[in-house]
């Protein structure tokens, strides 16, 4: 039944040997030449995401959602600067690390190699595709994606304007590839093909996220479930706090790093909740809380115990009272997904405790968490955050999509 999703598969384990061989000039070429055609071709993949959009809104997605679907000419401007800006960073491919001449005289090291074919399951953010493919080819790797059904029509635009200017320069068509076929079906049998991909990775939701790890026979990375944390300590900066906050809650609510809970020191939460939740309504942000924030912010909801571990990717944060800074650890240690928290203090020693004992990928102290990101960390662009502990840890640039092997340099020993 699904004969053609093996067929893509034996495709693109061909292209990943072909790819390999690719010096680094010869990938950052093709990369320069995929970033003019995305430019080239703005206004196909805009009308694509036009009826994408159209669908959206008929279904009723929420307006994080909708913000996380939507192209403009800005932002596939920006999804080609992004492929550029990989094609700019060192070619991690080749580089050999730890030489070291054994007592029989063998020299051992390792180099750094590609993964070999990347498979990718993911929502409905149409810049991933751009950004998926610019990590995986500058490395080495070809690419299966396999996009949300909300992005259908904008996901085919950009692969095809890719692909376009890959087959002009001769780079075969399994280095990237796009399963379009929507059903969950598909989508499962993908997870199966580890006789053709090295390896999976999930970038949406918890469910998908959760469905991935369960049932794909494929080594998976997990990413992206961000239920984020902000601390307010009692020595912080009201101001300082009440722009981090807005920030990483308001900037972009459906994206994996924008803050979904607050946490407030008891000692401050009369001088500062108020005004918290002022800016917060001027926002449009629901406010579920604690006892203490329902008595000091009016038109605040009652938090339930769902609330403290969910990623609302919408207008709406969970905030609650803390006697101090080790309730707050262990509070976000407890619900966290493993993703970004935040301090928010003056005093050194709470902010060394926090960065300590905070169990996450990345840990801020008086910074948004808005930044836990690839471009923001110097990596270009992220193929996602990863929130386990294996391979791969925060967000994941080129390094990532590569592993080792052991090169050998004898003369002639044999062991004993």
């Amino acid at each position: 039944m699904y004969e053609w999703l093996d067929q893509m598969g034996r495709e693109a384990k061909e292209a990943s040997r072909y790819v390999a061989k690719l010096s680094q000039d010869e990938k950052n070429a093709a990369l320069a030449a995929a970033s003019a055609a995305l430019r080239r071709d703005a206004q196909a993949i805009l009308s694509a995401n036009e009826a994408d959009m159209a669908a959206a809104e008929k279904k009723g997605l929420s307006k994080g959602l909708l913000d996380r679907l939507a192209l403009t000419e800005k932002r596939i401007d920006a999804m080609a600067e992004g492929i550029l800006a990989v094609a700019a960073l060192e070619d991690p491919i080749g580089e050999v690390t730890g030489m070291k001449t054994r007592p029989n005289g063998l020299i051992i090291g390792q180099r750094r190699v590609p993964l070999g074919v990347v498979g990718m399951i993911y929502e409905a953010r149409p810049n991933v595709t751009a950004d998926a493919f610019a990590l995986c080819f500058k490395t080495g790797n070809a690419v299966i994606l396999k996009g949300g059904s909300d992005a259908g029509h904008s996901n085919k635009a950009i692969v095809d304007s890719i692909s376009s200017a890959l087959e002009n320069l001769g780079i075969p068509r399994g280095a990237l590839q796009l399963i379009e076929d929507p059903s969950r079906e598909a989508a499962a049998y993908f997870m199966t093909m580890n006789r053709y991909v090295d390896v999976l990775i999930p970038r949406g939701g918890r469910g998908l996220i959760r469905t991935v790890v369960e049932k794909s026979t494929i080594p998976a990375i997990e990413t992206g479930t961000g239920n984020c944390h902000i601390f307010v300590d009692e020595t912080a900066d009201f101001d300082m706090a009440i722009r981090i906050i807005l920030n990483a809650k308001t900037q972009r609510v459906g994206v994996c790093n924008a803050c979904e809970s607050i946490l407030i020191h008891e000692k401050i939460a009369d001088a500062f909740l108020p005004r918290l939740g002022e800016e917060l309504k001027d926002k449009g942000v629901e406010i579920r809380g604690d006892e203490a924030v329902l008595a000091r912010i009016s038109g605040a909801r009652a938090a339930t115990e769902e609330d403290w571990g969910t990623e609302y990717l919408d207008y709406i944060v969970s905030v609650k009272t803390v006697s101090g800074i080790e309730e707050a650890i262990t509070h976000i240690n407890r619900y966290n997904t493993g993703h970004s928290e935040a301090i928010i203090t003056n005093d050194y020693s709470h902010s060394q405790k926090f960065l300590d004992e905070v169990d996450a990928a990345a840990v801020y102290v008086n910074a948004s968490t808005r930044f836990t990101d690839g471009g923001e960390f110097g990596l270009g662009a992220e193929i996602g955050i990863s929130t386990q502990k294996l391979h791969a840890r925060g967000p994941m640039g080129l390094t990532a999509l590569t592993t080792t092997k052991y090169i050998i340099y004898g003369q002639g020993q044999v062991r004993a």
